[in-house]
């Protein structure tokens, strides 16, 4: 059984009646710590929740039951060190299995969770601390992390207690020690939910400071969408999502939906350089039904010798994080005879744009919009574009914010107010629509190239490199062209594959692919040969920052 339908009709099987008929249900006060976890204890405690594997043998296993128990010892312990609703707590737990406890824990609490990844630096810790008033750390036994937090703590005045996973520190509480103190039994001074605070994510921004982006309680329930209609978990059934606890793509995928909807969870947890064979195998292994993952894993994925993997233990292929190139869709159906059903959206919000299981994917597609949002592409007077036309993605919200989506940029209100105007969200991320409906994405605005009076949108050349065997992963960008009057020139930065080496006789051969396989006005001008392009935790080209180092060179 499955809480799912409590609150979204679950049992559409067309675009259309989706558009008919999708409409949340949502309580007066809803916290998924309560309403979902206990709930589930409650009416079916032996079901499955949570299945943890790491890249040294271990396992573990928990119920919602045990869940639901664990949370409540940590929520009672933390109550008793004065953790309350409202108070920030900042997660930096790699992927632990006790993060999965941990979070419906502060749900319970009413704190604010606040996840971060364990790439943080001393200055990216002291400014997280002292830009959200953080209250508490909870840290895996990472020395990089621990160093950085205990080195930060003298500039961090609101700091008043670190959580470890592991063996005892000096200045630092042991989880395991909470659990043991705590009360199976939980009751909170104050309940939270609807719209009070509930979690927040720092941007994975490529230059200056990350924003802030607050959500509420109802968060959870825009995401039974993404788990029933994009993932289609299986009821007591495996999902994975490939992705970082501090990364928003985890409340996207490891976290709400997924459960709401009643599929355990699979986490994958290693430490060291990430081996995307390592992890396939694991989860052929363990039988995992639906996998989530950005396009960076597959792209490595269809790089390995895969003929030992069995895939039928899978139902459903997923990715998201930035656009799927159409030759990595094209050899992962030859390698596994699935599709990949692509989506769009931001740490701001829930799927955008989504590719549900019934539709059939389109190369280059996202997909359509979202039908519990009201998505539109406009122009810069805010007016609808036409078919084929770009445009800026919008959600209309002149009706209120539909659940999902953040309440806004957590203590920047000129901030929210550039991105809220009019009645508008406006995303910053341009795309076409054709005739069926179905979005492509061409960028971020800030992205677009443009070049001789043309507009070039970094991912349909980014694809057409793709389909080149030498080419392991590329990022395209606009730099100035100071020696001409074009404005922009076109730019590939290409890490290369196995077997290939640089070389200008490579170059012009990438060229010349290009010009046959798109427009030729897009080929890359300048070709740039790299070991390994830069990237955010979530897996992402950092276009802006390679940009922004050819614009100062």
């Amino acid at each position: 059984m499955n809480l799912a339908s409590k609150y979204l009709d679950t049992t559409c099987r067309s675009y259309e009646e989706m558009q008919q008929r999708l409409k949340l249900n949502i309580p007066e006060s809803f916290n998924f710590g309560f309403d979902i976890v206990d709930e589930y204890a409650r009416l079916c405690p032996e079901k499955r929740a949570l299945v943890w594997c790491n890249d040294k043998g271990q396992e573990k296993s928990f119920t919602f039951g045990e869940i639901s128990t664990l949370s409540n010892k940590l929520a009672s312990s933390l109550a008793a060190m004065g953790i309350k609703k409202g108070d920030f707590v900042m997660l930096i737990m790699k992927r632990r299995a006790e993060y999965w406890i941990t979070y419906p824990a502060l749900h319970k609490l009413g704190a604010v969770a606040i996840p971060a990844t364990h790439m943080l630096t001393k200055k990216d810790v002291i400014y997280r601390n002292n830009a959200a008033g953080v209250k508490m750390i909870i840290a895996a036994e990472d020395e990089n992390i621990l160093s950085h937090v205990d080195d930060a703590l003298e500039d961090s005045p609101t700091l008043e207690h670190r959580v470890l996973l592991g063996e005892p520190r000096e200045g630092w509480i042991s989880f395991d020690s909470l659990l043991e103190a705590g009360s199976e039994e939980f009751t909170p001074a104050e309940r939270a939910g609807g719209s009070d605070p509930m979690l927040m994510f720092f941007t994975s921004g490529t230059t200056g400071m990350p924003k802030m982006v607050l959500h509420d309680f109802n968060y959870p329930l825009g995401h039974i969408l993404t788990a029933v209609y994009w993932h289609k978990v299986v009821d007591d059934g495996l999902h994975i999502s490939v992705a970082d606890t501090g990364w928003a793509k985890c409340g996207w995928g490891k976290c709400y939906g997924q459960w709401i909807a009643g599929s355990a969870q699979f986490v994958y947890d290693y430490d060291g350089k990430f081996n995307p064979l390592e992890l396939i195998t694991a989860v052929s292994k363990h039988k995992v039904n639906t996998f989530c993952a950005p396009p960076t894993i597959y792209r490595g994925l269809i790089k390995q010798d895969l003929s030992h993997i069995d895939f039928s233990c899978f139902t459903h292929f997923t990715t998201a994080g930035e656009p799927l190139n159409p030759e990595v869709f094209r050899r992962w159906r030859e390698i596994s005879g699935h599709r990949i059903f692509e989506a769009f959206g931001q740490s701001e919000g829930t799927p955008i744009l989504g590719t549900y299981f019934f539709m059939d994917p389109r190369e280059g597609s996202t997909g359509k919009p979202n039908p519990l949002l009201n998505v539109d592409l406009v122009d810069e007077d805010r007016m609808t574009v036409g078919t084929g036309e770009e445009g800026q993605i919008v959600l209309h919200v002149e009706n209120g914010r539909p659940a999902g989506l953040f309440c806004g940029y957590y203590k920047d209100v000129d901030k929210t107010a550039e991105v809220w105007q009019y009645g508008l969200y406006y995303t910053g991320d341009v795309a076409w629509k054709d005739e069926d409906g179905y979005f492509f994405f061409i960028g971020r605005s800030d992205d677009v190239i443009k070049s001789s009076g043309y507009r070039i949108g970094p991912f349909e050349v980014e694809s057409a490199l793709m389909e080149h065997p030498a080419v392991l992963e590329c990022a395209v960008t606009g730099v100035p062209d100071v020696d001409g009057d074009r404005g922009q020139l076109v730019k590939a930065t290409i890490a290369l594959t196995n077997g290939y080496e640089a070389s200008d006789a490579l170059k012009k051969e990438l060229q010349n692919h290009v010009k046959r396989v798109t427009a030729p006005y897009k080929y890359p001008r300048i070709i740039e040969f790299v070991d390994e392009i830069e990237k955010t935790i979530s897996g992402k080209m950092k276009h802006k920052a390679i940009r922004e180092r050819d614009e100062r060179k």
